[in-house]
């Protein structure tokens, strides 16, 4: 198993169940070095690098992809993908999905991802910001997955793993909490806040949502510029 891990806090709660799950060390180790941001995992994932990971929602389309029904989604407001008011056109080199999103809403302003895009909300103020998790929720009534967990093979043990994390209610130990928050530049209660506007499991809205999208952007021809 060679895995891809994003890192960002939106997949804090799934980090934690693997490193209390009962994957050998060397996995574990294997996964620590393998984080990146989602535009580059998609890229690792494609050129078998990686076997598996959670990669932008919008490579998920490639057939060549095995999907499990697990990946990072918002229900309604997201406050981690957002663009920014009164300000030039410009897309965030990390996420695929996000620039085509902006595109898709006909947004314009700079796209701003992952643990930045929440610590500008929190510093800056939301009304600063369009939530596009919110945006997406208030004109087609369906939550917005952003990232979808994929493999380039069938390997039972991965389907094993993400069955078994849907099933449970991860709690975060507050020494790990205390790192993130330091390390991110968040407030240990923040990043409660924020995870409570994230889930995980791709149900039958989220994955009429998600072809939702896919067909949008595939009117403008997967081009985000």
């Amino acid at each position: 198993m060679l895995f891809g891990k994003i890192d960002y806090l939106n997949l804090l709660p799934f980090h934690i169940f693997l490193k209390k799950s009962s994957l050998p060390s060397y996995v574990k180790k294997a996964i620590e070095f393998k984080k990146d941001v989602p535009s580059v995992l998609c890229k690792k994932l494609y050129n078998a690098q990686v076997d598996a990971a959670v990669i932008s929602s919008i490579e998920s389309r490639r057939k060549k992809y095995k999907k499990l029904n697990m990946g990072i989604v918002a229900k309604k407001d997201v406050k981690s993908v957002l663009v920014r008011k009164n300000s030039p056109k410009s897309l965030d080199p990390a996420s695929m999905t996000s620039n085509m999103l902006s595109k898709v809403l006909g947004l314009n302003g700079g796209v701003v991802i992952g643990d930045n895009a929440l610590r500008c909300y929190l510093n800056e103020g939301g009304d600063k910001f369009y939530d596009m998790g919110k945006i997406w929720h208030e004109r087609t009534n369906l939550p917005f997955v952003f990232a979808v967990f994929c493999l380039i093979d069938s390997k039972k043990s991965y389907e094993k793993l993400v069955n078994s994390f849907l099933s449970k209610n991860i709690k975060i130990p507050g020494y790990i909490l205390s790192k993130y928050a330091k390390s991110r530049g968040v407030k240990k209660d923040e990043i409660l806040w924020y995870l409570n506007f994230i889930s995980y499991k791709i149900g039958i809205k989220e994955k009429k949502a998600l072809n939702v999208f896919l067909k949008k952007a595939r009117l403008l021809n997967f081009n985000p510029n």
